[in-house]
């Protein structure tokens, strides 16, 4: 694994904007930087990110599974009881996931380790899936790499794939903030993806499902809605005033309810509960488990429910070296043994290793000046040379 500095594309905004990236750059900052990227041998790809990542993803599905007859993994999560026969009977179901991005820590020297799962909303699948594809393209006609370079990228057919075998035939309604640039544009592209896939499809704002008195969900056209993507957490699907009627609808989601198990970082302790010195986990305790004293003093301390890195803090020999703000916590927190980010010249690259479909198809790196990754963290793509 190296950093490479790169020279880049005179045209790559204009690229960028053409392809509907419209959210390369946030707030005058670059979101995507293609000034550098991360070069990978086929042998750290496919035995130390992409079979790890399965092995991975196999020890979820088996935490799901003990998990939801277990009232004490249940309330350690801080799930709503009220919802608890929702996601028994999801998974029971075998309702389907259609992707999830493993968040791992690696150097290239010792096995990759799982810093947490985003199982529920992960976002950046655009860029990794069709603007880094593309400018590896491109890279290659311009002589930026050499003829050979390839990506670990199969993202697109994949997802096209994943929707046949989820869509089946039934409309599917995409819903998320869409005044948000990023997840408006997240859901554009899975539209895209689902109606390259023979789906139709419709793209509302969460806000604008509604709820019918003779029962179920519907769109702005009182059309009923029968499978919905929603790139908005089942955390606060459980806290917002529709939540009660969650049970009682016959609309499928995407993600599942029992995701909502892998989506929290106390997945995190109960992984290490059940698979205890796996080396691809980190040692990880409730922080009101005695356990936790396990640690030391230094460690990862991390809420329960958090996104872009909000509350997270590192914490060695008793000191905080670094700290993200945020609004979250108040439902608790795990301690992670400390696996700090790799330090390529003064920058700190996290993996983003993705399923879809269960099958590990892609990478994303986003990378900061700061050990802690969140949201104005560089997008990096990167190549097998």
């Amino acid at each position: 694994m190296q950093r490479l500095a790169c020279r880049e594309r005179d045209d790559w905004r204009a690229t960028a904007q053409a392809c509907g990236f419209d959210f390369h750059t946030i707030d005058g900052e670059r979101y995507w930087d293609e000034r550098a990227c991360y070069a990978f041998t086929l042998d750290e790809i496919e035995h130390q990110i992409e079979a790890p990542s399965g092995e991975i993803d196999a020890m979820c599905l088996e935490l799901v599974g003990r998990a939801i007859d277990d009232e004490r993994c249940l309330r350690r999560l801080k799930i709503p009881e009220a919802f608890w026969p929702l996601i028994r009977e999801s998974w029971r179901r075998g309702e389907a996931s259609l992707y999830g991005r493993l968040d791992l820590s690696f150097d290239g020297r010792g096995p990759a380790k799982l810093l947490e799962y985003n199982a529920d909303t992960p976002t950046s699948i655009f860029e990794a899936a069709v603007f880094q594809w593309t400018w590896l393209e491109q890279a290659v006609e311009r002589h930026i790499l050499p003829a050979d370079a390839d990506q670990f990228n199969s993202l697109h057919e994949r997802l096209i794939d994943a929707w046949k075998k989820i869509g089946n035939g039934v409309h599917l309604h995409l819903a998320g903030s869409t005044g948000n640039a990023e997840d408006a544009g997240t859901l554009a592209y899975l539209e895209d993806t689902a109606r390259q896939a023979g789906l139709a499809t419709t793209l509302l704002d969460i806000e604008a499902i509604g709820w019918r008195n003779d029962g179920g969900f519907v769109d702005l056209d009182n059309r009923p809605i029968e499978l919905a993507f929603k790139l908005y957490p089942w955390e606060w699907m459980f806290h917002d005033a529709f939540g009660a009627q969650l049970a009682s609808a016959s609309t499928r989601w995407i993600e599942p309810p029992w995701k909502a198990i892998l989506s929290n970082k106390g997945m995190l302790p109960l992984l290490w509960e059940m698979f205890p010195g796996h080396p691809n986990l980190l040692p990880a305790f409730f922080e009101d488990d005695p356990n936790a004293a396990m640690l030391g003093t230094t460690f990862v301390r991390k809420p329960l429910y958090s996104r872009e890195g909000a509350n997270i803090a590192l914490i060695r020999a008793g000191e905080t070296v670094a700290e993200q703000q945020g609004p979250y916590g108040a439902e608790g927190f795990i301690r992670q043994a400390l696996a700090p980010l790799p330090n390529f010249s003064g920058q700190y690259p996290v993996l983003g290793s993705w399923l879809i479909d269960h099958a590990p198809c892609g990478l994303s790196i986003r990378e900061d000046e700061n050990p802690i990754t969140g949201n104005t963290s560089r997008f990096l793509p990167h190549a097998i040379l």
